[in-house]
């Protein structure tokens, strides 16, 4: 009965700060995920994003996070916006996750207040919380928490909500009432795949080195000169493969105020981006995922998409 009663607590509360959805597995090895892991890792799908190489047994065992962990609680914070980046002139294109406050921040705030409502209410808890900040499978254990399944494209997605959502867990050493998975419900779809224009997705594996948020985020380099003309206008991010998801016909606009785009974002033009001071940059992206990239990167994006 108690076990149940603090499930319904912290769900509860989850919604009350805003969550979208709230899921619970229990804590324990991911035994299958193992040998994928360490097959993308393997093949280098990871191209220089070293990190994801770094704590390969913390990755699949939250009790290495967290000592005596019992349960992962797995959170989805939508981020679909209600406008859309004019492209009228080709201008530039960043991905909707990046149009407001970095979400980093945004959750984070969010989660703290629901670990202490926690130690509040239920007593002395011990836990984490997480904000894609460490090595946390966050797909995998929303999935296992029955939020979604995991797609063709490998993003989360949840029958109600579609894909655009933010993923964070709170590991804690208390035991809660556990939510089953769902079943996948991709069928025989492939417009992730067929839309893909840097050939990065294959049926349910993504090859990181090829992911055009790869190259316009994490890559340091220069972008390799074969995949000129295949970037679709994306200077930050890439979102086709979750653009052409028919399940997202279900997205609905998010409500978090945290997230409206900076004044003007949405309608810079194709010059504006391109001729972009440092100054602009810092003022336009002062809170933004995009500073991610930093302006040089940025630039080296935009050059890159110029015939």
């Amino acid at each position: 009965m108690q076990k149940s009663h603090y499930t319904s607590l912290i769900k509860a509360e989850a919604k009350r700060l805003g969550f979208d959805f709230c899921g619970i597995s229990p804590a324990g090895f991911l035994e299958e995920e193992a040998p994928r892991l360490e097959h993308w890792l393997k093949n280098n799908m990871q191209g220089q994003m070293n990190y994801m190489a770094n704590h390969f047994d913390k990755r699949l065992d939250p009790r290495l996070l967290v000592d005596g962990a019992k349960s992962v609680v797995s959170l989805l914070l939508n981020y679909y916006p209600s406008e859309f980046q004019q492209q009228e002139d080709g201008a530039p294109k960043i991905s909707k996750y990046a149009y407001g406050k970095d979400y980093h921040f945004v959750i984070k705030e969010k989660l703290q207040h629901l670990y202490r409502f926690i130690q509040d209410q239920i007593g002395e808890v011990n836990g984490r919380v997480f904000v894609d900040s460490a090595p946390v499978m966050d797909k995998v254990w929303a999935k296992k928490s029955g939020l979604g399944w995991v797609g063709k494209n490998s993003n989360l997605i949840n029958k109600e909500g579609g894909s655009f959502f933010f993923i964070a867990e709170l590991i804690l050493d208390l035991e809660l009432d556990a939510d089953g998975p769902i079943r996948d419900y991709c069928g025989t779809c492939t417009r992730c795949i067929d839309a893909c224009p840097t050939d990065a997705i294959s049926e349910y594996v993504v090859d990181g080195s090829k992911c055009i948020s790869y190259f316009t985020i994490e890559l340091k380099e220069n972008i390799p000169p074969e995949y000129k003309g295949k970037f679709d206008n994306w200077a930050f991010g890439c979102d086709i493969c979750q653009d052409v998801c028919p399940w997202n016909r279900f997205s609905k606009p998010h409500q978090e105020k945290q997230f409206t785009p900076g004044s003007g974002l949405l309608e810079m033009t194709k010059p504006q981006w391109e001729e972009m001071t440092k100054e602009v940059f810092q003022k336009t992206f002062k809170d933004s995922a995009v500073k991610r990239a930093g302006f040089d990167g940025l630039r080296r994006n935009i050059e890159f998409l110029k015939p």
